[in-house]
């Protein structure tokens, strides 16, 4: 959990995917969130939480179902949705955060 604050606290965005192993649906997320990367570089982080491995981390940010997208922004979470997006709306979403 500390290194998890670090990441979340920098003024670097960090999208997190609070996901699971059995989740369908996060499956097909993963791929997607590999291109976000790609695709933002070192302008921000992406992560990928376990709920199931770290359930006291789900539980801090109400995590209620999977996948849940978190973006942080200097340690507060500035957009949050779940469900599948496209690497499209999360590449615009995150670079609506970088450098505010």
């Amino acid at each position: 959990m500390k290194d998890f604050k670090e990441i979340i606290s920098g003024s670097k965005p960090t999208l997190v995917d609070f996901f699971a192993t059995w989740c369908g649906p996060c499956k097909m997320q993963s791929p997607v969130l590999d291109q976000v990367k790609q695709d933002v570089g070192d302008e921000a982080n992406v992560i990928k939480i376990d709920v199931d491995a770290d359930p006291e981390l789900s539980a801090l940010y109400r995590v209620q179902s999977v996948p849940t997208l978190i973006i942080f922004k200097n340690g507060d979470p500035v957009w949050r949705a779940s469900g599948l997006h496209h690497r499209e709306q999360l590449v615009d979403k995150i670079r609506e955060f970088v450098d505010k």
